[in-house]
């Protein structure tokens, strides 16, 4: 090769290393999805993705994923901080068969909130491929269940399992249905705090479980139907109860629990153990 050509073709390497490189893409603070989206989009509102797991990637931490209309957005593993919101008045749903709805494996400050969204597990008719559980919580410093339904799963609704203490978890405005073991249970292995506001618990084998070294405060909530019972607490485990109803159980109350005045404890076929009252110094 002639060194005048090899001379040009150095010095266009040179020049070609000194301009500005295109930025990797930036994820989004927030993203969408759609019934008819695609995962290979930018998941953009203009060009949504399929699924919650081809848009989390695409998300920033901190971030929301909205869904345009309704879809089955599929089963997801969340890492970071996010918000999901279904949309209100529609269908946003996790759909599952043999695994769990979602679950949140995030890091020790991170915040979930899932919200508007429907996980739907297929036990009706005694399928024996239904899904484990709607919603595990392994870690992560705050998890919010807002306005979502969760039914027809072979072990638990809502699982909470975390293992570092200091974990949050509030449930607002939410229907659990169905569930072969517990509606919402705590079974993390340090203290977690819950507070259930406006749950009912329907249909399950249990409503609400309370393991040692965890605590529920209950207000506004109904558990009903329960084949086991409507609430069980283990010794070394904390629930207190305000304006409950526990009602129609197999037992009403397995356990300990404390009352904030007007529950009501009705129709069960063993009623099981009477609250207490609220400690001195608590109304």
């Amino acid at each position: 090769m002639p060194k005048f050509r090899v001379l040009a073709l150095l010095v266009g390497a040179a020049f070609a290393m000194m301009l500005p490189q295109a930025p990797a893409q930036a994820q989004a603070t927030r993203t969408w999805v759609s019934g008819v989206g695609d995962d290979a989009n930018p998941c953009s509102r203009t060009a949504p993705c399929k699924t919650f797991a081809g848009a989390i990637s695409k998300t920033a931490p901190g971030g929301e994923i909205d869904a345009l209309d309704p879809g089955g957005f599929g089963a997801l593993t969340i890492t970071k901080s996010i918000t999901i919101d279904g949309g209100g008045g529609q269908v946003a749903s996790v759909l599952v068969a043999g695994t769990n709805g979602i679950v949140v494996a995030a890091g020790g400050t991170d915040v979930v909130i899932l919200r508007n969204m429907r996980f739907d597990g297929l036990r009706g008719g005694g399928n024996a491929h239904a899904g484990l559980s709607g919603i595990r919580f392994l870690s992560g410093a705050k998890l919010i269940v807002d306005h979502c339904w969760v039914f027809g799963f072979n072990t638990h609704g809502i699982d909470i399992a975390t293992t570092a203490a200091g974990s949050f978890v509030g449930i607002n405005d939410t229907f659990i249905d169905n569930a072969g073991k517990t509606g919402v249970i705590v079974e993390s292995t340090a203290a977690t705090q819950v507070v259930l506001e406006n749950v009912q618990a329907r249909g399950n084998n249990f409503g609400l479980g309370v393991t040692v070294g965890n605590t529920a405060m209950v207000n506004n909530s109904v558990f009903a139907n329960g084949v086991g019972g409507g609430i069980a607490v283990d010794s070394g485990g904390t629930v207190g109860l305000a304006n409950t109803d526990i009602v129609f159980n197999g037992t009403g109350i397995v356990g300990a629990t404390q009352s904030y005045l007007n529950n009501r404890i009705f129709g069960n076929t063993t009623p099981g153990t009477a609250p207490t009252a609220a400690s001195p110094g608590q109304q």
